[in-house]
This record gives C-alpha cells, sequence and structure tokens, in this order.
C-alpha cells in the first residue's frame, strides 16, 4: 500500500506559532524529515516510534543535497508510511516544496501541503514592525536574498524602487552588501530605514537598526548573523514604538530546562511568557516499570496501609497506570489518607478526582516525614510510590522517633538522559555555558547534567534550583546556586526574574 506526504510548513520556531493541522500530522508521523529551522519544541511533537531525518541547510552546508531529498520522500512513501516534510516557515515560500512535489506527482504519490506562519511576517511583528501601515506602505514585497556562488542576484531592484512598500529580505545576510547597493543604485533614498532582525519570534532576538546608508556598517561592527531577515521602508520606525517583546521582563535571555521531557511544559512555557529563549535539554528520563509485581502485591493489599505517599507527579501517574491495569479504579483506595511533596504532585492527584490529605508547608522529604510521624502510631503502616532512587531523608524521619513500618516501592525508575535520545540524528549543543541560567527541579536533573557535560567548568553556571537537597547537589559541583522561595514552579520561575 502506497503511503502520503504531508508537506508542512513549522513556521519560524517554537510550536506556538505552528497551525492546529500542522500539529496533527505531525503527531502521527511515522517519518520525520525536517530542516535546521524547525524548533526544538515542534519537534517534541514527533512520536517516539517515527523514524527522525535531518536534512538541514546552514550557511552553504547542506547535510543532503536536495536531488537526495527529494528521493527519501518518495522511497519512504513507497513503503506505506505517513511522510512528513517538515520545514521552517511556509513550504512554498522559498523553501523548494514545490520542487519536492514534483517527483511524487511524478509516481503519482498522494500528498497535502500544509501552510505556515512565514517569517516574512511573523518576525517583523515580534519586533513590533507592521509590514503594512495606511499611512507608510500600502504593499509588501518578500524576495529572496540567497543567490548561487559567484551569480548576481536576479532580482528588479528599479521595479521595487517604483512600487513603493515594504521590501522583506530572506536569507540575505550574505548578501547583504550587493542588497544595500543594488537598492541605491535604484535611486533608493539613502536615508530609508533598515533593519536586520535575527532570531525572531524566539527569546533570543537582536535587532540592528539603520538606514541604507550605514546599515552596512552597523550590520559589521554588530555581529549580524544568521537566521535573519532585512527590513527596508518606512514601518522600521514604527519598530521603536510598538516593541513589546524586547519589554518582556525575560526578553533577551537564554535558559536550559533540565526536568525530564513529560514534566517540562509548565517551567519552559512560563520563562517562555516572560520573553526568554528556552533550551529544553531533560537530563533524565522517567521510565515506568512495566510489570511492576511488587506494587501491584501493595496495590492488593492496600487498605493495612495507614497514608499513601506520592513525591513527585510521575509517582501518581504511575501509580495510577498500575491500579487500572488491574482493573481496579480510585475507589480501591477507600479510606486511606494520601499524603504528597509539592502542589504539583497535589495538582496530578486532582486529575484523577483525588485530593491529597496532609502536605507539608516545606516541600520536602524531611518535612513530609516529620509531618506523618507525628500523626501515625506505633505500628501503623506507610506505603511510598516513588522513584527507585528516592530521597533517604523520608524514610529516616519517618522513623525517627516511632516504630512505623515503611513500604518503599519503586513506581518508576529515573535514568540519565541519552544525548541522542528519541532518535534524533542531530543533537545541538546547549551551550550552557553562555546561557543565563539552567533550571534544575531535582538532584537528579542536577547528576545528569553532570553526566552530560562532565569536564564542564561548573563555576560558570548560574542553578536556579526547586528544593534544598537540588540546591545541595548543584553547590557539590561548584555551581552559583539560586533557590526558589517555594518548591513550586511558579517561585521558581520568580527566583530568575530577581
Amino acid at each position: 500500500m502506497t503511503g502520503k506526504v504531508w508537506l508542512v510548513g513549522a513556521g519560524p520556531g517554537g510550536e506556538e506559532l505552528l497551525t492546529i493541522k500542522a500539529k496533527r500530522v505531525i503527531e502521527q508521523a511515522e517519518v520525520v524529515v525536517y530542516d535546521a529551522l524547525v524548533g526544538r519544541s515542534v519537534m517534541d511533537l514527533v512520536p517516539e516510534s517515527a523514524e527522525r531525518i535531518y536534512v538541514g541547510k546552514r550557511a552553504g552546508h547542506h547535510s543532503m543535497a536536495q536531488e537526495k531529498i527529494n528521493e527519501l520522500l518518495l522511497s519512504s512513501a513507497e513503503q506505506g508510511k505517513r511522510v512528513v516534510r517538515l520545514k521552517g516557515g511556509d513550504p512554498f515560500l522559498f523553501g523548494r516544496g514545490g520542487e519536492e512535489l514534483e517527483l511524487l506527482e511524478e509516481h503519482q504519490i498522494p500528498f497535502e501541503v500544509v501552510p505556515g506562519v512565514t517569517s516574512a511576517l511573523a518576525v517583523p511583528a515580534y519586533f513590533g514592525i507592521p509590514v503594512t501601515h495606511r499611512d507608510l506602505a500600502s504593499s509588501v514585497h518578500i524576495v529572496t536574498g540567497h543567490q548561487k556562488k559567484d551569480e548576481p542576484l536576479d532580482i528588479s531592484f528599479e521595479a521595487l524602487k517604483e512600487v513603493g512598500g515594504t521590501i522583506v529580505f530572506l536569507m540575505g545576510i550574505s548578501s547583504l552588501h550587493n542588497i544595500i547597493l543594488s537598492l541605491l543604485k535604484a535611486g533608493m533614498e539613502p536615508r530609508t530605514p533598515a533593519a536586520i532582525l535575527q532570531q525572531g519570534a524566539g527569546g533570543g532576538q537582536k535587532k540592528i537598526s539603520g538606514t541604507l546608508e550605514d546599515i552596512k556598517r552597523k550590520a559589521r561592527e554588530e555581529g549580524a548573523s544568521t537566521p535573519a531577515i532585512i527590513v527596508v521602508g518606512e514601518v522600521v520606525r514604527l519598530g521603536e514604538k510598538f516593541s513589546w517583546h524586547e519589554k518582556l521582563p525575560l526578553s533577551g535571555k537564554r535558559f536550559i530546562v533540565t526536568r525530564p521531557r513529560e514534566r517540562q511544559r509548565e517551567l519552559a512555557q512560563g520563562l517562555r511568557e516572560l520573553g526568554a529563549e528556552v533550551t529544553e535539554l531533560p537530563t533524565v528520563e522517567v521510565r515506568g516499570i512495566h510489570p511492576n509485581p511488587k506494587l501491584r502485591e501493595e496495590i492488593f493489599r492496600l487498605s493495612d496501609y495507614r497514608f499513601l505517599v506520592f513525591t513527585s507527579p510521575s509517582g501518581v501517574e504511575e501509580f495510577m497506570r498500575e491500579l487500572f491495569d488491574m482493573e481496579k479504579d480510585v475507589r480501591h483506595i477507600g479510606g486511606i489518607s494520601i499524603a504528597v511533596i509539592g502542589s504539583g504532585t497535589a495538582k496530578a492527584l486532582r486529575r484523577y478526582g483525588l485530593t491529597a490529605d496532609r502536605m507539608p508547608e516545606t516541600y520536602s522529604g524531611r518535612a513530609l516525614g516529620a509531618l506523618l510521624s507525628k500523626e501515625c502510631r506505633e505500628g501503623d503502616r506507610v506505603l511510598i510510590a516513588r522513584s527507585d532512587i528516592g530521597n533517604p531523608e523520608l524514610v529516616t524521619e519517618l522513623r525517627r522517633e516511632k516504630d512505623i513500618e515503611v513500604m518503599d516501592v519503586a513506581a518508576y525508575c529515573l535514568h540519565n538522559a541519552d544525548q541522542m535520545s528519541r532518535g534524533e540524528n542531530r543533537c545541538p549543543d546547549a551551550e550552557p555555558e553562555s546561557a543565563d541560567g539552567v533550571f534544575f527541579t531535582s538532584a537528579s536533573t542536577v547528576r545528569g547534567f553532570f553526566s552530560r557535560y562532565p569536564v564542564l567548568d561548573f563555576s560558570r553556571i548560574r542553578a536556579f534550583c526547586i528544593g534544598e537537597m537540588t540546591a545541595r547537589e548543584a553547590e557539590k559541583y561548584g555551581m552559583q546556586v539560586k533557590t526558589a522561595e517555594m518548591a513550586t514552579v511558579e517561585s521558581l520561575i520568580r527566583s530568575a526574574l530577581e
């Protein structure tokens, strides 16, 4: 059976600027062939089972020739697979999308095109530059600035000058000298506003502003780099007035989030909403234990326990998974009291219609152990469902003053995340030493970070930590540690604003 190819525009960066259809198609893919400018958060939508093939092109370096890409799409579809060709921006705007469809059409391979948000419009918007304006520009012209080596730009600059309006050059940094020179030769005013917009629609965006007569010098002095677009026209002036992203409190900052992949979203999203560029770099992976005969045994005799304890959302999820696999539901928990560490764990419980009976003000194993020790009587039994490397302080505190029977069961395992996780055949370096901070939510994420970067100069790392145990682990490696006032994601984000 013949497969099908979806030519999908991934937009200018992260998943938030994807279309709903693009997200659905990506989540159903069996093969994903993707470019350099596709954001990491977009790639996180790709199913674990899908094959990922990187074919990116950056600054003249092509990981795969265009003809080979065309053949790859054809061969994958002929194997009966759902193939997603994922391209930055819109696939039909200087993306060679038409060329890639020609071979498919020739071989009668079914395909669909999913349009994407183009950087030609989105990036200026993120810098507060409206590409059209009733009083300044009634038209916008999107032009490629890319040229083959030693060949002149095939552009009628005279026509651009005569028509007026706003001009947006994509892929034009390497041709900046020729573009500006050609505009001036065509008769455009030297004082026409111009701007180079770098890393647009992301936290690390940078603008170099000037006019046609000085933008080349400013680009050289300020180190213009790709990816970037060039905007020429009177509307550029409005960027100073309408600039909104630069006014966000964490604009221009870059952070690394090390939480397990399934727990990253709230933290990463919170930082992005404040303007930060976020690199999601999970340093640990949560792996459920299936089958889990020990946990199943304790679930069968759950009524023997005074307290059921969860220390993380993952513990809740894995416990419930095992409970449901046993063809039981939350009624089996009955009248047993549930104790948790942290509001995130309590929130995970509420998704199953359960409310935590006990939660210490200080979110730590020691604090929870002390709280439960006061409530338990001699001989009471406590069941803890958590990771295989749980902090021993909880059990120690529970047993400090009373003969309490504690059953500490591994509901899941924590492993250091592989650098090439999820089948990617490229792994861009996160450059942690140049980041404005690295966020750690557990001691295990710190250890996983060290495992990934064992020779790093940790004294240059500013670590934002949840909890004393996490902070102590980061300090052990010599990091500059900032501990959140409360052990919550909200408090952790606030610590980056201080």
